[in-house]
């Protein structure tokens, strides 16, 4: 039987039949209790990150983020509403861009109300590795150019609530991923939904996801 891959979740628990990948924020805590087999990301959050501690923060990572489990960096990126200064959180994330490209391993990125600073900072560094727009919830238009200049995107619960986030995860023409993030609802539930949407049986949603996950490189 296929497995259900959960790109990003803030859930601890490991869910028989599921691959999940657990996000991690980089805090002293973290490097101290960090596990060492089951797959996770780590990364700055732009929502804590401070620019002060980015030379502690980043000497951290650069230990932590070699480690085999860690499948990607992150979640790290870019937020208006939250956090330090747009360009503080914009170093932060040149920084851990860096890194993911030194270790070549994809990055999965938080933005809230930066997508032009985004896109622009990709343009910029042009990073080899990919770049995984994480619970996207916006309309088509958005999601066809984030697409177009080489983002992937991640669909979480909000394409069980948004008719506008269904239209976009139906009608781009690109690989995709699934994620439960911090939201209560099931894995299972998204993908039986998404099927639904892109009019295709849940295992074949299931291989078509770790297709895309074998593209990324993992």
């Amino acid at each position: 039987m296929s497995l259900f891959l959960d790109i990003h979740t803030h859930q601890t628990k490991q869910e028989n039949g599921v691959v999940a990948i657990q996000s991690l924020s980089l805090t002293e805590s973290t490097f101290l209790a960090m596990p060492k087999t089951k797959p996770i990301s780590v990364g700055i959050h732009p929502w804590y990150g401070k620019l002060e501690d980015l030379p502690k923060n980043m000497k951290y990572l650069n230990v932590l983020a070699r480690q085999q489990n860690v499948k990607l960096i992150g979640e790290c990126g870019l937020d208006k509403l939250k956090g330090e200064a747009m360009e503080s959180q914009l170093q932060m994330l040149e920084m851990q861009m860096g890194l993911a490209e030194e270790l070549q391993k994809p990055l999965i990125l938080h933005c809230v109300k930066a997508f032009d600073e985004l896109i622009a900072l990709k343009k910029r560094l042009q990073p080899s590795v990919p770049m995984i727009v994480h619970g996207f919830n916006k309309k088509l238009e958005m999601a066809q150019q984030l697409v177009n200049q080489g983002f992937y995107l991640s669909f979480g619960a909000a394409v069980l609530k948004s008719e506008d986030v269904a239209l976009a995860l139906e009608k781009i023409d690109a690989p995709f991923f699934l994620e439960t993030d911090e939201a209560e609802v099931n894995i299972k539930e998204i993908y039986t939904k998404v099927a639904e949407i892109k009019k295709i049986a849940v295992d074949e949603l299931k291989d078509v996801i770790f297709a895309n996950w074998k593209k990324i490189g993992l």
